[in-house]
């Protein structure tokens, strides 16, 4: 396979490269002559795969750190560093807008840069740590220590097969490998060809740990990488189950192909309307989707929501002998949010049988006979049972019953859901739904296979 030709693709050209050094440099100097004519005790960083250059073409966001002495107390390292973030946004003519990781932290545009300034405290290892960004900057260092130019190419050939096949990115909506996950496992296996060979073996609970520091057996999860920067962290701890799986399938996929180039690249895509209406229609499914205003919220908290209200409603509805086939949710993340519930049958007959105890519980069987009358109980096996008129035949009565202010606590709702759910879901249908979820939820392993 020419590496190559996909490189000259996905790696920053050397003007683009200059440009992002560049304008990384202004914004550097500005807040370190800041910093100096202020009295302010700070150390300015550029961190993340700018600095390390791992970033992928076109995706060159800027993340500036400022470190704080471990001895400034907490509040004024976050008055001070969101002040000297906004006054190097207003030097640039940035647009700003403030958002919330361990602390707050500005996140403000300049010149086309998604630029990310962020105050945490200087470390020098895990163990001192008071927050989680504080391990940033130690990230970076490692990084940089130990990837040569070589190795920095074979992290964005993994960063860009991962994105073509849907298991980029540690953000909740995706559940994936980040980026500095990435980094370590070139770091571990030398290349990216390498790392696929070693993943299509990997187990359950596999684990790097490139510093001996012998830590793994503290932790349950499908990949441990202990940080090198701290013992105690697993970089791995964000990857779901079910990515950690793709990513050993698309491995496996990719190694056996003959059509390479093709992972490195989108996905080619029928997304024709009435074709995925035509695909539904065949399956001969009862669906159910509702469609909600999404409310106010960051992302990273509106996709754990929307996960937790979608399978709490599957629960209930399949507690109530609903068959649920499938489900999914998807967010324009601006304004409407959608849970599509596919079922091999949305409604059932108006009689259910209620089981009682085992006939031999002679006192238990009193009781079941006592609430439901004598004459009206018989046996099934060995059990005694009671035929019982159902209160709801159809799920979507169902679920407008649990979408009211009086019901909506029989479902585990997020918090911030659970009003615009009451007050603004309406029933919809498929012309009304996202084509690209629709594709995806029609052809869920479409993306590990060229």
């Amino acid at each position: 396979m020419d590496y190559e030709v996909i490189l000259n693709d996905i790696k920053p050209t050397q003007k683009e490269q200059y440009e992002i050094d560049a304008m990384s440099e202004k914004l550097v100097s500005f807040l370190e002559k800041t910093c100096i004519g202020e009295g302010i005790d700070a150390r300015i960083a550029v961190v993340g795969s700018v600095a390390k250059h791992t970033a992928l073409k076109g995706k060159s966001d800027i993340d500036i750190f400022m470190a704080f002495p471990l001895s400034v107390n907490a509040n004024v390292l976050k008055e001070t560093g969101l002040y000297l973030a906004h006054k190097c946004s207003d030097e640039f003519n940035g647009d700003a807008s403030h958002h919330f990781a361990s602390h707050p932290y500005v996140t403000t545009i300049i010149e086309d840069y998604e630029v990310d300034l962020v105050p945490c405290y200087e470390i020098e290892d895990g163990s001192q740590l008071k927050s989680a960004v504080d391990r940033t900057i130690l990230h970076t260092r490692y990084v940089k220590a130990n990837l040569t130019e070589e190795m920095a190419d074979e992290v964005l050939l993994l960063k860009r097969f991962m994105d073509m096949t849907g298991t980029y990115g540690s953000e909740f909506k995706v559940g994936g490998f980040a980026g500095y996950l990435c980094e370590l496992l070139i770091i571990e296996y030398g290349s990216f060809e390498e790392t696929l060979k070693h993943a299509r073996e990997w187990k359950y609970g596999h684990v790097i740990d490139l510093k001996d520091y012998g830590t793994s057996g503290e932790f349950n999860d499908p990949l441990i990488v202990i940080d090198p920067t701290d013992k105690n962290r697993n970089v791995g701890a964000a990857l779901t189950l079910t990515k950690f799986a793709e990513f050993i399938q698309s491995a496996r996929n990719y190694l056996a192909s003959d059509n390479k180039k093709e992972y490195f690249y989108p996905l080619k895509r029928n997304l024709n309307q009435n074709r995925i209406l035509d695909e539904f229609e065949k399956r001969g499914s009862d669906l159910i989707i509702i469609k909600f205003d999404m409310p106010d919220m960051p992302l990273d908290t509106l996709y754990p929501q929307l996960k937790a209200t979608t399978e709490s409603l599957v629960v209930k509805l399949n507690d109530k002998e609903f068959n649920v086939f499938d489900y999914g949710y998807w967010s324009d993340e601006e304004s409407e949010c959608v849970v599509l519930i596919e079922m091999a049958s949305s409604k059932l007959n108006n009689i259910k049988v209620n089981i009682g105890p085992k006939v031999f519980i002679s006192k238990a069987c009193e009781n079941f006979t006592a609430k439901y009358g004598r004459e009206n109980c018989y046996i099934l096996s060995d059990n005694l049972v009671h035929a019982q008129k159902r209160e709801f035949v159809n799920a979507i009565d169902y679920v407008s019953h649990i979408f009211t202010k009086e019901h909506i606590g029989l479902i585990k709702v997020g918090k911030n859901l659970k009003n615009n759910i009451v007050e603004t879901y309406e029933f919809t249908d498929l012309k009304n739904v996202d084509v690209e979820f629709l594709d995806d939820f029609l052809n869920p392993g479409q993306h590990i296979v060229r």
